[in-house]
């Protein structure tokens, strides 16, 4: 396995990094720095699986959380990946060495996992906002993860979780997912939507909450990403954790998806 910035520091962290929060009672979060991760956890085997691996070299803070929650030693049953930016799969490799696990992504999202393709470099003219202006100095390369990912299977079904399911939300990234549990409309979004503006320094510091699209200087194609946005809507989610920024629920989610599908029709 392979990944050039498994011990790249990225010299951003919000406040609130290291807080755990809870998007329904089988569903947990951690703030990795400016990312979240989240844990899903089968209520009838007690498994759990882990969605998202954080940014580099935080694999020790993301196997604490796990403690936390599950018990010592604890390891997920596997990983799914929304998609494979860097703060999505920086601390993935350390993960996958210790726990040997299977890795779950979109069929379209496999080059980059797999070494045959690297994502565009971040676009510093992509809205303002001091990220955004920092965003070229982001890793943008893809990793190789041949040995452990695998294709998530085609039936929309999730691993280890029965009832789950995979909604493809193309846009960010090619192969961009988001998983939704249908019977209590638990949404775990991925960066398909955010509840912070992430190319605002200031406001991914300070968490404040508000509803965005993906981040747009590693979003490859905008309108399939409001597209994406939309399908999520009309899934009229109740609790929805996001990729960036805090969880959301009820009315306040379903506001804010309004908003942004309004915006951009």
């Amino acid at each position: 396995m392979e990944n050039e910035f498994e011990h790249r520091l990225i010299p951003l962290a919000s406040i609130k990094s290291g807080k755990e929060t809870t998007v329904s009672p089988t569903v947990h979060g951690y703030l990795d720095r400016i990312v979240n991760v989240f844990f899903i956890e089968n209520p009838d085997t007690k498994e759990w699986v882990l969605v998202d691996a954080g940014v580099p070299d935080t694999a020790s803070n993301i196997k604490q959380a796990a403690a936390e929650l599950f018990g010592k030693g604890a390891k997920p049953a596997c990983i799914i990946l929304t998609h494979g930016h860097f703060d999505h799969v920086g601390s993935i490799v350390e993960l996958v060495k210790e726990w040997d696990v299977p890795v779950y992504a979109h069929e379209l999202e496999l080059p980059y996992l797999t070494g045959q393709l690297d994502y565009p470099e971040g676009n510093t003219n992509a809205g303002g906002g001091l990220i955004t202006k920092m965003s070229k100095t982001f890793p943008n390369a893809g990793i190789d993860l041949s040995q452990h990912v695998r294709l998530i299977p085609l039936d929309h079904q999730v691993p280890h979780l029965p009832g789950w399911q995979w909604i493809h939300t193309p846009g960010h990234t090619p192969g961009h997912i988001s998983l939704f549990h249908p019977d209590d409309k638990v949404l775990i979004a991925g960066d398909a939507f955010t509840t912070v503006q992430q190319e605002s320094l200031h406001k991914v510091l300070t968490q404040q909450k508000e509803f965005n699209g993906p981040p747009r200087y590693f979003t490859m194609d905008e309108q399939e990403a409001f597209r994406s946005i939309q399908k999520l809507k009309d899934l009229h989610p109740q609790a929805a954790g996001t990729g960036h920024g805090m969880p959301a629920f009820f009315e306040e989610l379903e506001e804010g998806l309004k908003k942004l599908a309004k915006k951009n029709e």
